[in-house]
């Protein structure tokens, strides 16, 4: 996830730890790519990951993952179903009002590994018939917070965030409302899950599910988890990431801008 849900994964570690009686070691500031190249060769059992990547894996011949739990966010508007959404942010004082304003704008996506800040754009791209390049340029930022960064300093027009990061981010510096709005939202998608190496005991798995599933319940836990907006985890459907792949088809040959993909 985000570097701004670190603190709040260190805490998930450390109760997870003492509630299974596990030594669990959080892989604290190391880039997300170095993570899943982990988890990847079986050196990271648990996982939160982006629901693009986890699909990818999934349906992979050799896949070494699986689900195990997903967050339930806090906030109304999530209607307490294990969703989020991608909030297209501009400046506050830029003229544009909705999603089709942007066209030939400036734009910014975290990564393309990303459903929040890629997959999704570039589906209701396709939805919209908008396959050639909508934006006038499109540069990979690295991250949702950097894009953030960027609309705020009028380099660049605007970004698909993850709402989740966004609100999180709005609770650690409710400033930039100073700066940023939201012009339209995309989605809901099937939220990130925490995804479990399939090759620990049965016994394990299920215990460190159970911890997750009760966390909740227990003062502590529910305390951790209000710091990042989580009401509660759920275990999803197997089939709950299908529909990322179907986006990621539907929006195959999709550019953002002339001369990107």
């Amino acid at each position: 996830m985000a570097d701004n849900a670190a603190s709040t994964c260190q805490a998930i570690a450390d109760y997870l730890g003492g509630a299974t009686g596990l030594p669990v070691h959080f892989m604290k500031d190391v880039p997300y790519q170095a993570c899943e190249a982990e988890l990847d060769r079986g050196q990271i059992h648990l996982c939160w990951i982006c629901g693009l990547p986890y699909a990818w894996k999934a349906t992979a011949e050799d896949s070494y993952v699986e689900l195990c739990v997903v967050p339930v966010m806090r906030e109304a508007r999530y209607q307490q179903r294990p969703v989020y959404y991608s909030d297209v942010v501009v400046h506050r004082d830029s003229p544009f009002q909705s999603f089709a304003d942007l066209r030939g704008a400036s734009w910014s996506y975290n990564e393309p590994r990303s459903h929040s800040g890629f997959n999704v754009v570039r589906h209701h791209l396709a939805t919209l018939g908008e396959r050639e390049g909508f934006f006038g340029i499109a540069i990979e930022s690295g991250a949702h917070q950097r894009s953030l960064e960027l609309i705020r300093r009028r380099e660049i027009d605007a970004s698909a965030i993850d709402s989740t990061v966004l609100e999180a981010e709005l609770r650690r510096a409710p400033h930039l409302l100073d700066d940023i709005r939201i012009i339209d939202t995309l989605g809901p998608s099937p939220m990130p899950p925490w995804v479990i190496a399939k090759s620990l005991p049965v016994e394990l798995k299920r215990a460190i599910t159970t911890a997750f599933l009760t966390m909740h319940a227990a003062p502590q836990g529910a305390d951790i988890l209000a710091g990042w907006g989580i009401s509660h985890f759920v275990v999803p459907d197997d089939d709950a990431y299908e529909p990322i792949l179907r986006m990621e088809r539907e929006a195959a040959g999709v550019q953002l801008a002339r001369g990107a993909t």
